[in-house]
């Protein structure tokens, strides 16, 4: 099985709705986040890869279009914890790249979140 991945970085905003009002997620605030798109295969195309790092500009653009700087409760359908945002864009990757195996979010230096099918 082959597997790459590549990070993007995006900045936004977002309140964690529902939480006690002592929960500091309950508060405006914001992260600067890392999306990492993993793909799998178990072939290589013609030129010896699972897709080009550079065919992966689609999900650069929708990160950029849709979550850079945005305030995620106005984009986002439901929840806009890190899990809700990594199902939000494998959802609409997978639509694109079939090969999608998961996508991951990290909020922090320490921390990471991810969804898969």
């Amino acid at each position: 099985m082959y597997r790459i991945s590549k990070q993007f970085h995006f900045s936004c905003s977002h309140i964690i709705e529902g939480l006690p009002d002592t929960h500091k997620c309950s508060r405006l605030h914001g992260h600067n986040y890392i999306a990492e798109i993993i793909l799998d295969s178990e072939t290589l195309d013609q030129y010896g890869f699972i897709v080009d790092y550079h065919d992966l500009r689609p999900f650069k653009e929708m990160i950029d279009n849709e979550l850079d700087h945005r305030h995620l409760n106005d984009v986002l359908p439901s929840a806009t914890s890190a899990e809700a945002i990594a199902e939000w864009l494998f959802k609409r990757a997978r639509q694109i790249w079939p090969q999608l195996a998961k996508i991951r979010i990290s909020e922090t230096p320490g921390t990471w979140a991810e969804y898969s099918e």
